[in-house]
């Protein structure tokens, strides 16, 4: 059984950073593609960056290239989202995801190609 567990969320003021981190347990991940998803409140989940364990290959959502960078430490099996020049409108639930496929396009974006959830992280960016 795949485990994620998300840390790393906080309460930060415009402009700062935050890290969140994603442990995965249960298995070996080399075949996984791992992803952060966000959800406002009132608003649906959505994508915010994806990583496949074996390339590195990555992509991010529009809104938040150039600031968040998603990384992966196979020695730990940890997923990271590193977030910087944050703004109010980041303020969300942070999802881990995971999925045993090596997923491109646009089905990486979709949640619902994700089997695996972590319980979510609190960030909240003040004005």
């Amino acid at each position: 059984q795949v485990q994620l567990v998300e840390s790393g969320g906080g309460l930060v003021q415009a402009g700062g950073s935050l890290r969140l981190s994603c442990a995965a347990s249960g298995r070996t991940f080399s075949g996984y593609t791992m992803a952060w998803f966000r959800q406002a409140p009132g608003k649906e989940r959505e994508f915010v960056a994806v990583i496949r364990w074996r390339s590195g290959s990555t992509d991010y959502a529009d809104s938040v290239k150039g600031r968040f960078t998603i990384s992966r430490d196979s020695a730990k099996n940890t997923v990271y989202l590193q977030m910087n020049s944050l703004k109010p409108d980041d303020t969300a639930v942070y999802y881990c995801a995971a999925v045993w496929a090596q997923m491109y396009g646009n089905t990486s974006y979709l949640p619902s190609s994700y089997n695996y959830w972590g319980q979510g992280t609190q960030v909240t960016v003040s004005s």
